[in-house]
């Protein structure tokens, strides 16, 4: 595949962006992938000033295309900076309705919903932002849909993140999306991050700190992702961790933001999602490996995760 055929994103960099999830930007679609012996996006930067200062003045950044590069753009990350109050550029939001327009997917991270919903794009939208300025979204755009306990949203052609490490979640879910689990799966490993944490986990987990720390939940789920074939049920996961199921329940939603069994969901999910790019096996046989038991719940489950069919995500991803 030629540098000019793949995908192109492009992130939009404004006066006082965050560096941040700049960088989460060009972690994951901007670096070289020699492990997976080809690259999987043709990523840019660009500005409106060529040279633009970034958040408190850490840095200036300079070298990177002018605004027009967004005319070209299959993906555009939107700017967010710091600031929430502070109205973007003209010519950024016309920029970005323009690529919008165009048919290019939007992603924002952090206050990038800010900047999203100046521009016009997100009246009866869902999407998501930092749980710190969710009142003040709520007030200054009422007819958006913010969903503010959560990690992201994916609303199609419009994905939000809320901030901070929420930007990688959002940047592997759209490689997922891209390119299926088996490449998101490499992508993560080497950025040495969890491969997978559903858009759904809440943003911030109100905990005290305790005085002698929890025994993590690690060996756990490490013993039940080698045995997601097998019929384990959350009371088999709490006998596993010599636990009442009530006590497994507040351990998970303490430490990861979510139920056991939604977590044993999207593990067999995922699992699913690697046999389809892996193998030719039936239906039948990708449902039973991965512990989702029928065919039927197989296409429920993944139409749900991903959009698409078993047979549609095979014919997508299928490297076999």
């Amino acid at each position: 595949m030629t540098q000019e055929s793949l995908h192109r994103v492009v992130v939009l960099v404004d006066e006082n962006s965050n560096p941040f999830e700049l960088s989460c930007a060009i972690e994951i679609f901007g670096l070289r992938r020699p492990e997976l012996g080809r690259d999987l996006y043709d990523f840019r930067l660009c500005a409106v000033s060529p040279r633009t200062r970034m958040r408190d003045g850490f840095f200036t950044l300079t070298g990177v295309e002018p605004l027009s590069a967004l005319e070209r753009a299959d993906t555009v990350v939107v700017p967010n900076r710091p600031d929430v109050h502070a109205p973007r550029s003209p010519r950024v939001l016309a920029a970005i309705r323009a690529a919008h327009e165009r048919g290019a997917r939007m992603i924002g991270y952090c206050s990038g919903a800010f900047t999203l919903a100046e521009a016009g794009l997100l009246d009866g939208r869902r999407v998501t932002a930092h749980w710190m300025w969710a009142d003040t979204f709520r007030r200054k755009f009422p007819r958006v849909r913010l969903e503010p306990d959560v990690l992201f949203v994916d609303d199609g052609d419009i994905l939000t993140a809320a901030g901070s490490a929420a930007a990688l979640d959002l940047g592997l879910h759209v490689v997922r999306r891209d390119h299926g689990a088996e490449v998101a799966t490499a992508v993560s490993r080497r950025l040495v991050f969890a491969a997978h944490r559903d858009g759904g986990q809440r943003q911030f987990v109100e905990r005290p700190v305790p005085r002698v720390p929890d025994e993590s939940l690690a060996p756990l789920l490490a013993w039940a992702q080698t045995r997601l074939d097998e019929p384990l049920t959350v009371t088999d996961l709490a006998a596993r961790a010599a636990v009442s199921p009530a006590t497994l329940h507040r351990r998970f939603r303490a430490e990861l933001g979510t139920t056991p069994l939604a977590w044993l969901t999207s593990e067999r999910v995922a699992l699913a999602c690697r046999l389809l790019e892996r193998s030719e096996s039936g239906i039948d046989v990708v449902a039973r490996r991965a512990g989702l038991g029928t065919a039927a719940n197989l296409r429920s489950l993944l139409r749900r995760e991903t959009g698409l069919s078993p047979t549609e995500y095979r014919r997508r991803f299928n490297s076999a």
